[in-house]
Protein backbone atom coordinates (compact mmCIF):
# COMPACT_ATOMS: atom_id res chain seq x y z
CA UNK A 1 0.00 0.00 0.00
CA UNK A 2 1.24 3.51 -1.33
CA UNK A 3 1.92 5.74 2.13
CA UNK A 4 -1.16 8.02 3.00
CA UNK A 5 -0.77 11.48 1.09
CA UNK A 6 -0.12 14.38 4.07
CA UNK A 7 -3.04 16.72 4.58
CA UNK A 8 -2.26 19.49 2.79
CA UNK A 9 -4.55 21.99 4.09
CA UNK A 10 -3.00 21.90 7.62
CA UNK A 11 1.05 21.59 6.71
CA UNK A 12 0.99 24.44 4.44
CA UNK A 13 0.40 27.87 6.49
CA UNK A 14 -2.08 29.93 4.71
CA UNK A 15 -0.67 33.26 5.38
CA UNK A 16 2.08 32.34 2.96
CA UNK A 17 -0.57 31.17 0.61
CA UNK A 18 -1.95 34.86 1.44
CA UNK A 19 1.35 36.51 0.45
CA UNK A 20 2.26 34.33 -2.64
CA UNK A 21 -0.98 35.41 -3.99
CA UNK A 22 -0.80 39.05 -2.97
CA UNK A 23 2.74 39.14 -4.49
CA UNK A 24 1.52 37.92 -8.11
CA UNK A 25 -1.55 40.13 -8.23
CA UNK A 26 0.78 43.01 -7.09
CA UNK A 27 3.21 42.42 -9.78
CA UNK A 28 0.88 40.96 -12.19
CA UNK A 29 1.83 43.59 -14.97
CA UNK A 30 5.53 42.92 -14.25
CA UNK A 31 5.12 39.08 -14.61
CA UNK A 32 2.88 39.38 -18.41
CA UNK A 33 5.78 41.91 -19.55
CA UNK A 34 9.26 40.36 -18.42
CA UNK A 35 8.15 37.09 -21.20
CA UNK A 36 6.72 40.17 -23.93
CA UNK A 37 10.30 41.66 -23.48
CA UNK A 38 12.46 38.75 -23.65
CA UNK A 39 10.70 37.38 -26.28
CA UNK A 40 11.25 40.33 -28.33
CA UNK A 41 14.96 40.44 -27.29
CA UNK A 42 15.61 37.56 -28.16
CA UNK A 43 14.08 37.67 -32.03
CA UNK A 44 16.27 41.30 -32.15
CA UNK A 45 19.56 38.72 -31.45
CA UNK A 46 18.34 36.27 -34.15
CA UNK A 47 17.87 39.38 -36.75
CA UNK A 48 21.67 40.66 -36.36
CA UNK A 49 22.59 44.13 -36.39
CA UNK A 50 22.71 44.58 -39.79
CA UNK A 51 19.24 43.55 -40.51
CA UNK A 52 17.86 45.30 -37.57
CA UNK A 53 19.92 48.77 -39.37
CA UNK A 54 18.31 47.55 -42.40
CA UNK A 55 14.63 47.48 -41.22
CA UNK A 56 14.95 51.05 -39.64
CA UNK A 57 17.06 52.65 -42.73
CA UNK A 58 13.72 50.99 -44.93
CA UNK A 59 11.01 53.29 -43.20
CA UNK A 60 10.98 56.66 -45.18
CA UNK A 61 9.29 59.97 -43.43
CA UNK A 62 9.09 62.96 -45.37
CA UNK A 63 9.29 66.29 -43.19
CA UNK A 64 5.68 66.74 -42.63
CA UNK A 65 5.06 63.64 -41.37
CA UNK A 66 8.50 64.32 -38.72
CA UNK A 67 7.44 67.79 -37.84
CA UNK A 68 3.17 66.18 -37.39
CA UNK A 69 4.77 63.58 -35.13
CA UNK A 70 6.95 65.98 -32.96
CA UNK A 71 4.00 68.73 -32.86
CA UNK A 72 1.62 65.89 -31.51
CA UNK A 73 4.11 64.92 -29.19
CA UNK A 74 4.43 68.41 -27.85
CA UNK A 75 1.21 68.43 -27.35
CA UNK A 76 0.59 65.66 -25.30
CA UNK A 77 2.99 66.33 -22.92
CA UNK A 78 1.76 69.76 -22.45
CA UNK A 79 -1.73 68.82 -21.54
CA UNK A 80 -0.73 66.33 -19.39
CA UNK A 81 1.58 68.42 -17.51
CA UNK A 82 -0.23 71.32 -17.38
CA UNK A 83 -3.51 69.08 -16.46
CA UNK A 84 -1.48 67.49 -13.51
CA UNK A 85 -2.13 68.30 -9.90
CA UNK A 86 0.17 70.37 -8.72
CA UNK A 87 2.05 68.48 -5.84
CA UNK A 88 1.76 69.51 -2.61
CA UNK A 89 4.33 69.43 0.49
CA UNK A 90 4.09 69.38 4.35
CA UNK A 91 7.45 71.50 4.76
CA UNK A 92 7.53 71.25 8.63
CA UNK A 93 4.78 71.72 11.22
CA UNK A 94 5.02 72.54 15.01
CA UNK A 95 2.57 71.62 18.06
CA UNK A 96 2.19 73.42 21.41
CA UNK A 97 3.44 72.40 24.43
CA UNK A 98 1.74 74.22 27.92
CA UNK A 99 3.93 75.12 30.46
CA UNK A 100 3.75 73.43 33.79
CA UNK A 101 1.79 75.97 35.64
CA UNK A 102 -1.14 74.57 33.56
CA UNK A 103 -1.07 70.97 34.10
CA UNK A 104 -3.86 69.12 35.93
CA UNK A 105 -3.42 65.94 37.68
CA UNK A 106 -6.64 63.61 38.73
CA UNK A 107 -6.12 65.02 42.13
CA UNK A 108 -6.39 68.40 41.26
CA UNK A 109 -9.30 67.62 38.52
CA UNK A 110 -11.19 65.82 41.05
CA UNK A 111 -10.59 68.51 43.69
CA UNK A 112 -12.01 71.20 41.75
CA UNK A 113 -15.18 68.60 40.36
CA UNK A 114 -15.65 68.55 44.00
CA UNK A 115 -16.12 72.15 44.84
CA UNK A 116 -17.60 73.22 42.21
CA UNK A 117 -20.39 70.50 42.11
CA UNK A 118 -20.68 70.68 45.96
CA UNK A 119 -24.51 70.89 45.67
CA UNK A 120 -24.12 67.70 42.97
CA UNK A 121 -21.95 64.93 44.53
CA UNK A 122 -23.34 62.10 41.90
CA UNK A 123 -21.60 64.59 39.28
CA UNK A 124 -18.60 65.15 40.62
CA UNK A 125 -18.92 60.87 40.98
CA UNK A 126 -19.60 60.60 37.63
CA UNK A 127 -17.01 62.17 36.17
CA UNK A 128 -14.70 60.35 38.07
CA UNK A 129 -15.39 57.68 36.78
CA UNK A 130 -14.89 58.51 33.39
CA UNK A 131 -11.47 60.22 34.50
CA UNK A 132 -10.48 56.62 35.52
CA UNK A 133 -11.37 54.97 32.48
CA UNK A 134 -10.54 57.89 29.79
CA UNK A 135 -6.91 56.36 29.36
CA UNK A 136 -5.58 60.25 29.78
CA UNK A 137 -2.72 60.33 32.20
CA UNK A 138 -1.15 63.03 35.28
CA UNK A 139 0.38 65.65 32.88
CA UNK A 140 -2.81 66.78 30.65
CA UNK A 141 -2.97 70.87 30.59
CA UNK A 142 -6.02 73.03 31.41
CA UNK A 143 -6.15 76.96 30.23
CA UNK A 144 -5.45 79.16 33.41
CA UNK A 145 -9.53 80.21 33.78
CA UNK A 146 -10.53 76.83 34.32
CA UNK A 147 -7.73 76.56 37.59
CA UNK A 148 -9.77 79.25 39.25
CA UNK A 149 -12.66 78.02 41.57
CA UNK A 150 -14.90 78.56 40.29
CA UNK A 151 -13.55 78.54 36.55
CA UNK A 152 -13.55 81.95 35.19
CA UNK A 153 -14.28 81.65 31.30
CA UNK A 154 -14.80 85.54 30.30
CA UNK A 155 -14.08 86.28 26.69
CA UNK A 156 -10.52 88.31 27.95
CA UNK A 157 -9.41 85.22 29.23
CA UNK A 158 -10.76 82.56 26.05
CA UNK A 159 -8.90 85.39 24.19
CA UNK A 160 -5.59 85.10 25.74
CA UNK A 161 -5.66 81.39 25.44
CA UNK A 162 -6.03 81.65 21.66
CA UNK A 163 -3.22 83.92 21.67
CA UNK A 164 -1.30 81.84 24.05
CA UNK A 165 -1.66 78.86 21.81
CA UNK A 166 -1.85 80.07 18.38
CA UNK A 167 1.20 82.69 18.19
CA UNK A 168 3.67 80.20 20.37
CA UNK A 169 3.09 77.57 17.77
CA UNK A 170 3.55 80.11 14.99
CA UNK A 171 6.47 81.42 16.27
CA UNK A 172 7.61 77.99 16.44
CA UNK A 173 6.96 77.19 13.14
CA UNK A 174 8.65 80.33 11.94
CA UNK A 175 11.92 79.34 13.67
CA UNK A 176 12.08 75.84 12.36
CA UNK A 177 11.33 76.67 8.72
CA UNK A 178 13.11 79.87 8.40
CA UNK A 179 9.57 81.33 7.17
CA UNK A 180 8.90 84.95 7.24
CA UNK A 181 5.45 86.68 7.87
CA UNK A 182 5.55 88.52 4.28
CA UNK A 183 6.40 85.05 2.70
CA UNK A 184 2.65 83.66 4.00
CA UNK A 185 -0.10 83.74 1.01
CA UNK A 186 -2.48 81.90 2.38
CA UNK A 187 -3.79 81.30 5.98
CA UNK A 188 -6.47 78.98 7.43
CA UNK A 189 -7.33 78.42 11.02
CA UNK A 190 -10.19 75.89 12.53
CA UNK A 191 -11.22 76.48 16.01
CA UNK A 192 -15.00 74.70 16.35
CA UNK A 193 -15.99 76.22 19.50
CA UNK A 194 -14.29 79.54 20.12
CA UNK A 195 -15.73 82.04 16.59
CA UNK A 196 -15.25 85.71 18.16
CA UNK A 197 -15.29 88.74 15.97
CA UNK A 198 -12.75 89.71 14.61
CA UNK A 199 -12.08 86.42 13.47
CA UNK A 200 -9.20 84.24 15.09
CA UNK A 201 -7.78 84.52 11.74
CA UNK A 202 -7.56 88.41 11.55
CA UNK A 203 -5.93 87.90 15.01
CA UNK A 204 -2.95 85.80 13.35
CA UNK A 205 -2.81 88.70 10.66
CA UNK A 206 -2.77 91.98 12.35
CA UNK A 207 -0.35 90.04 15.51
CA UNK A 208 2.34 89.53 12.68
CA UNK A 209 1.49 92.38 10.02
CA UNK A 210 0.62 89.40 6.86
CA UNK A 211 0.23 91.14 3.69
CA UNK A 212 -3.01 92.42 2.63
CA UNK A 213 -3.45 90.67 -0.15
CA UNK A 214 -3.11 87.26 1.80
CA UNK A 215 -5.94 84.30 1.55
CA UNK A 216 -7.28 84.57 4.59
CA UNK A 217 -9.71 81.12 6.29
CA UNK A 218 -11.56 81.04 9.44
CA UNK A 219 -13.27 77.87 10.09
CA UNK A 220 -15.46 77.09 12.78
CA UNK A 221 -18.15 74.27 14.16
CA UNK A 222 -16.57 71.71 12.28
CA UNK A 223 -15.75 69.51 15.15
CA UNK A 224 -12.20 67.69 15.62
CA UNK A 225 -11.68 67.25 12.36
CA UNK A 226 -11.54 70.66 11.22
CA UNK A 227 -7.59 70.12 10.90
CA UNK A 228 -8.36 67.36 7.93
CA UNK A 229 -11.00 70.02 6.17
CA UNK A 230 -7.76 72.82 7.00
CA UNK A 231 -5.96 70.43 4.61
CA UNK A 232 -8.10 69.92 1.61
CA UNK A 233 -8.80 73.72 1.79
CA UNK A 234 -5.24 74.36 1.40
CA UNK A 235 -4.66 71.67 -1.06
CA UNK A 236 -7.64 73.44 -3.54
CA UNK A 237 -5.94 76.68 -2.77
CA UNK A 238 -2.66 75.90 -3.36
CA UNK A 239 -3.79 74.21 -6.88
CA UNK A 240 -4.96 77.47 -8.18
CA UNK A 241 -2.03 79.43 -6.75
CA UNK A 242 1.58 78.77 -8.36
CA UNK A 243 4.43 78.94 -6.13
CA UNK A 244 2.57 79.71 -2.74
CA UNK A 245 2.80 78.81 0.55
CA UNK A 246 -0.03 78.18 3.00
CA UNK A 247 0.02 78.32 7.07
CA UNK A 248 -2.98 75.87 9.04
CA UNK A 249 -3.43 76.44 12.40
CA UNK A 250 -5.14 74.43 14.38
CA UNK A 251 -6.48 74.55 17.87
CA UNK A 252 -9.53 73.90 20.21
CA UNK A 253 -10.15 76.91 22.70
CA UNK A 254 -11.11 75.46 25.92
CA UNK A 255 -12.02 78.37 28.09
CA UNK A 256 -15.23 79.57 27.32
CA UNK A 257 -16.80 75.88 26.83
CA UNK A 258 -16.00 74.04 29.80
CA UNK A 259 -19.45 73.17 31.33
CA UNK A 260 -20.34 73.82 35.06
CA UNK A 261 -23.79 72.21 35.28
CA UNK A 262 -25.06 68.84 35.75
CA UNK A 263 -25.77 66.83 33.01
CA UNK A 264 -23.86 63.93 32.50
CA UNK A 265 -23.84 63.62 28.84
CA UNK A 266 -22.41 67.54 28.81
CA UNK A 267 -20.27 67.02 31.55
CA UNK A 268 -18.10 64.19 29.62
CA UNK A 269 -15.72 66.67 27.16
CA UNK A 270 -14.49 67.96 30.47
CA UNK A 271 -12.97 65.24 31.26
CA UNK A 272 -11.39 64.45 27.85
CA UNK A 273 -10.48 67.82 26.45
CA UNK A 274 -7.33 69.99 26.76
CA UNK A 275 -4.89 72.52 25.56
CA UNK A 276 -3.91 71.84 22.32
CA UNK A 277 -2.52 73.50 18.75
CA UNK A 278 -0.96 72.62 15.67
CA UNK A 279 0.97 75.14 12.83
CA UNK A 280 1.77 73.55 9.45
CA UNK A 281 3.72 75.21 6.63
CA UNK A 282 1.87 73.73 3.00
CA UNK A 283 3.73 74.66 -0.18
CA UNK A 284 3.47 73.97 -3.89
CA UNK A 285 6.75 75.30 -4.22
CA UNK A 286 9.06 72.64 -6.33
CA UNK A 287 11.93 74.12 -4.43
CA UNK A 288 10.63 73.11 -1.16
CA UNK A 289 10.42 69.52 -2.25
CA UNK A 290 13.98 68.49 -1.12
CA UNK A 291 13.78 70.16 2.50
CA UNK A 292 9.89 68.69 2.69
CA UNK A 293 8.69 66.13 4.95
CA UNK A 294 5.71 65.28 3.45
CA UNK A 295 3.76 64.52 0.25
CA UNK A 296 0.32 65.06 0.45
CA UNK A 297 -1.14 62.08 -1.21
CA UNK A 298 -5.32 62.05 -0.79
CA UNK A 299 -7.75 63.56 1.29
CA UNK A 300 -11.15 61.97 1.55
CA UNK A 301 -13.82 63.16 3.50
CA UNK A 302 -17.41 61.67 4.55
CA UNK A 303 -20.29 63.90 5.58
CA UNK A 304 -23.43 61.84 7.25
CA UNK A 305 -25.32 65.25 8.42
CA UNK A 306 -28.06 64.25 6.20
CA UNK A 307 -29.22 61.99 8.82
CA UNK A 308 -30.65 63.19 12.03
CA UNK A 309 -29.46 61.12 14.64
CA UNK A 310 -25.88 61.67 13.08
CA UNK A 311 -26.40 65.49 12.92
CA UNK A 312 -27.18 65.50 16.77
CA UNK A 313 -24.54 62.99 18.20
CA UNK A 314 -22.06 65.79 19.68
CA UNK A 315 -24.27 69.08 19.79
CA UNK A 316 -23.73 72.42 21.35
CA UNK A 317 -27.05 73.33 23.87
CA UNK A 318 -28.29 74.61 27.02
CA UNK A 319 -29.08 72.00 29.59
CA UNK A 320 -32.44 73.13 31.75
CA UNK A 321 -30.77 75.82 33.89
CA UNK A 322 -29.35 77.78 30.90
CA UNK A 323 -26.04 76.77 31.17
CA UNK A 324 -24.11 75.99 27.41
CA UNK A 325 -21.97 72.67 26.69
CA UNK A 326 -21.99 70.32 24.30
CA UNK A 327 -23.81 67.00 24.44
CA UNK A 328 -22.58 63.98 23.11
CA UNK A 329 -25.06 61.07 22.52
CA UNK A 330 -24.99 57.47 23.24
CA UNK A 331 -24.89 56.69 19.72
CA UNK A 332 -21.64 58.43 18.92
CA UNK A 333 -19.63 54.88 18.64
CA UNK A 334 -22.04 53.56 16.32
CA UNK A 335 -22.49 56.51 14.39
CA UNK A 336 -18.48 56.86 14.14
CA UNK A 337 -18.34 53.21 12.72
CA UNK A 338 -20.83 53.93 10.23
CA UNK A 339 -18.81 57.14 9.27
CA UNK A 340 -15.90 55.03 9.00
CA UNK A 341 -17.04 52.36 6.88
CA UNK A 342 -18.40 55.30 4.29
CA UNK A 343 -15.24 56.86 4.17
CA UNK A 344 -12.96 53.81 4.22
CA UNK A 345 -14.96 52.36 1.39
CA UNK A 346 -13.46 55.51 -0.87
CA UNK A 347 -10.24 55.59 0.10
CA UNK A 348 -9.61 51.78 -0.15
CA UNK A 349 -9.68 51.93 -3.95
CA UNK A 350 -6.86 54.60 -3.63
CA UNK A 351 -4.64 52.93 -1.48
CA UNK A 352 -5.24 49.15 -1.12
CA UNK A 353 -3.07 47.19 -3.43
CA UNK A 354 -4.76 45.00 -6.26
CA UNK A 355 -4.77 41.44 -4.34
CA UNK A 356 -6.75 43.28 -1.47
CA UNK A 357 -9.23 44.75 -3.94
CA UNK A 358 -9.94 41.90 -5.67
CA UNK A 359 -10.73 39.59 -2.54
CA UNK A 360 -12.68 42.16 -1.49
CA UNK A 361 -14.50 42.41 -4.25
CA UNK A 362 -14.96 38.79 -4.56
CA UNK A 363 -16.15 38.35 -1.33
CA UNK A 364 -19.32 41.10 -2.32
CA UNK A 365 -20.33 39.16 -5.19
CA UNK A 366 -20.11 35.85 -3.25
CA UNK A 367 -22.07 37.23 -0.55
CA UNK A 368 -24.62 39.10 -3.09
CA UNK A 369 -24.84 35.94 -5.29
CA UNK A 370 -24.63 32.65 -3.43
CA UNK A 371 -24.47 33.50 0.61
CA UNK A 372 -25.03 36.04 2.91
CA UNK A 373 -24.05 34.83 5.41
CA UNK A 374 -20.79 34.93 4.21
CA UNK A 375 -18.19 36.61 6.64
CA UNK A 376 -17.49 39.42 4.81
CA UNK A 377 -13.78 40.11 3.66
CA UNK A 378 -11.92 43.29 5.29
CA UNK A 379 -9.48 44.44 3.89
CA UNK A 380 -5.81 44.81 5.28
CA UNK A 381 -5.02 48.50 5.41
CA UNK A 382 -1.46 47.46 6.77
CA UNK A 383 -0.53 46.87 3.45
CA UNK A 384 -1.45 50.26 2.41
CA UNK A 385 -0.09 51.98 5.00
CA UNK A 386 3.24 52.04 7.71
CA UNK A 387 2.11 54.32 10.07
CA UNK A 388 -1.52 55.40 11.71
CA UNK A 389 -2.74 58.38 13.04
CA UNK A 390 -6.51 57.95 14.53
CA UNK A 391 -7.72 61.04 15.98
CA UNK A 392 -7.31 60.48 20.20
CA UNK A 393 -10.85 61.32 21.10
CA UNK A 394 -10.85 59.25 24.06
CA UNK A 395 -9.93 55.06 24.92
CA UNK A 396 -13.17 54.10 23.20
CA UNK A 397 -12.30 55.64 19.63
CA UNK A 398 -8.65 54.20 19.44
CA UNK A 399 -10.20 50.59 20.67
CA UNK A 400 -12.66 50.89 18.55
CA UNK A 401 -10.82 51.70 14.99
CA UNK A 402 -8.41 49.05 16.08
CA UNK A 403 -10.95 46.30 16.24
CA UNK A 404 -12.37 47.31 13.06
CA UNK A 405 -9.15 47.41 10.98
CA UNK A 406 -7.70 44.97 12.84
CA UNK A 407 -4.62 46.93 13.85
CA UNK A 408 -1.47 45.91 15.87
CA UNK A 409 -0.68 47.78 19.35
CA UNK A 410 2.02 49.14 18.09
CA UNK A 411 -0.16 50.48 15.33
CA UNK A 412 -2.30 52.65 17.96
CA UNK A 413 0.64 53.45 20.16
CA UNK A 414 0.84 56.95 18.81
CA UNK A 415 -2.77 57.44 19.28
CA UNK A 416 -2.95 55.84 22.80
CA UNK A 417 0.48 57.69 24.15
CA UNK A 418 -0.89 61.12 22.60
CA UNK A 419 -4.32 60.78 24.35
CA UNK A 420 -2.36 60.06 27.65
CA UNK A 421 0.27 62.85 27.67
CA UNK A 422 -1.83 65.60 26.15
CA UNK A 423 -5.60 64.32 26.25
CA UNK A 424 -7.80 65.16 23.42
CA UNK A 425 -6.53 68.14 21.78
CA UNK A 426 -9.34 68.19 18.99
CA UNK A 427 -8.58 68.51 15.57
CA UNK A 428 -4.48 69.25 16.98
CA UNK A 429 -3.68 65.74 18.35
CA UNK A 430 -3.35 64.30 14.83
CA UNK A 431 -0.33 65.93 14.72
CA UNK A 432 0.96 65.89 17.90
CA UNK A 433 0.74 61.64 16.85
CA UNK A 434 2.75 62.49 14.09
CA UNK A 435 5.51 63.91 16.16
CA UNK A 436 5.01 60.63 18.49
CA UNK A 437 6.32 58.70 15.47
CA UNK A 438 8.73 60.68 14.45
CA UNK A 439 10.28 61.16 17.73
CA UNK A 440 10.47 57.26 18.17
CA UNK A 441 12.63 57.31 15.05
CA UNK A 442 10.52 55.05 13.26
CA UNK A 443 9.69 57.13 9.88
CA UNK A 444 11.57 56.49 7.07
CA UNK A 445 11.45 57.44 3.78
CA UNK A 446 8.56 56.52 1.48
CA UNK A 447 6.38 55.79 4.66
CA UNK A 448 2.67 55.99 4.35
CA UNK A 449 0.73 57.67 7.01
CA UNK A 450 -3.01 57.29 7.37
CA UNK A 451 -4.50 59.98 9.24
CA UNK A 452 -7.93 59.37 10.44
CA UNK A 453 -10.11 61.90 12.28
CA UNK A 454 -14.06 62.51 13.68
CA UNK A 455 -15.78 65.45 14.11
CA UNK A 456 -19.36 67.29 15.13
CA UNK A 457 -22.06 66.91 12.04
CA UNK A 458 -21.23 63.75 11.67
CA UNK A 459 -18.11 63.91 9.69
CA UNK A 460 -15.34 61.22 9.17
CA UNK A 461 -11.99 62.61 7.05
CA UNK A 462 -8.89 61.06 6.19
CA UNK A 463 -5.53 62.19 4.90
CA UNK A 464 -2.86 60.11 3.11
CA UNK A 465 0.88 61.52 3.61
CA UNK A 466 4.15 59.87 1.81
CA UNK A 467 7.47 60.71 3.47
CA UNK A 468 9.56 62.57 1.50
CA UNK A 469 12.92 62.30 3.00
CA UNK A 470 14.46 60.12 6.45
CA UNK A 471 13.54 62.18 9.30
CA UNK A 472 16.05 62.59 11.90
CA UNK A 473 14.68 62.50 15.43
CA UNK A 474 13.80 65.41 16.60
CA UNK A 475 15.47 66.92 19.59
CA UNK A 476 12.54 69.63 20.16
CA UNK A 477 9.48 69.15 20.29
CA UNK A 478 6.40 68.57 23.04
CA UNK A 479 7.90 64.97 23.59
CA UNK A 480 11.35 66.22 23.80
CA UNK A 481 11.35 65.98 27.81
CA UNK A 482 9.20 62.70 28.32
CA UNK A 483 9.96 60.39 24.92
CA UNK A 484 12.18 57.80 26.81
CA UNK A 485 9.25 57.10 29.22
CA UNK A 486 6.71 56.01 26.51
CA UNK A 487 4.74 53.90 25.95
CA UNK A 488 3.59 53.09 29.26
CA UNK A 489 0.88 50.90 30.77
CA UNK A 490 -2.66 52.31 30.43
CA UNK A 491 -4.67 50.39 32.59
CA UNK A 492 -8.11 49.78 32.23
CA UNK A 493 -9.10 51.74 35.28
CA UNK A 494 -6.78 53.75 37.28
CA UNK A 495 -8.17 54.08 40.52
CA UNK A 496 -8.82 57.19 42.17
Amino acid sequence: MPETLPDFSSSVKLKYVKLGYQYLVNNFLAFLLIPIIATISVHLLHLGPDAIITTITSIHLDLVQILCSVFFILFISTVYFMSKPRSVYLVDYTCYKAPITCRVPFSTFMEHSRLILKDNPKSAQFQMRILERSGLGEETSLPPAIHYIPPNPNMEAARGEAELVIFSAIDNLFAKTGLKPKDIDVLIVNCSLFSPTPSLSAMVVNKYKLRSNIKSYNLSGMGCSAGLISIDLARDLLQVLPNSNAVVVSTEIITPNYYQGNERAMLLPNCLFRMGAAALLLSNKRRERSRAKYKLVHVVRTHKGSDDTAYKCVYEQEDPQGLVGINLSKDLMAIAADALKSNITTMGPLVLPASEQLLFLFTLIGRKIFNRKWKPYIPDFKLAFEHFCIHAGGRAVIDELQKNLQLSAEHVEASRMTLHRFGNTSSSSLWYELSYIESKGRMKKGDRVWQIAFGSGFKCNSAVWKCNRNIKTPIEGPWEDCIDRYPVHIPDVVKL
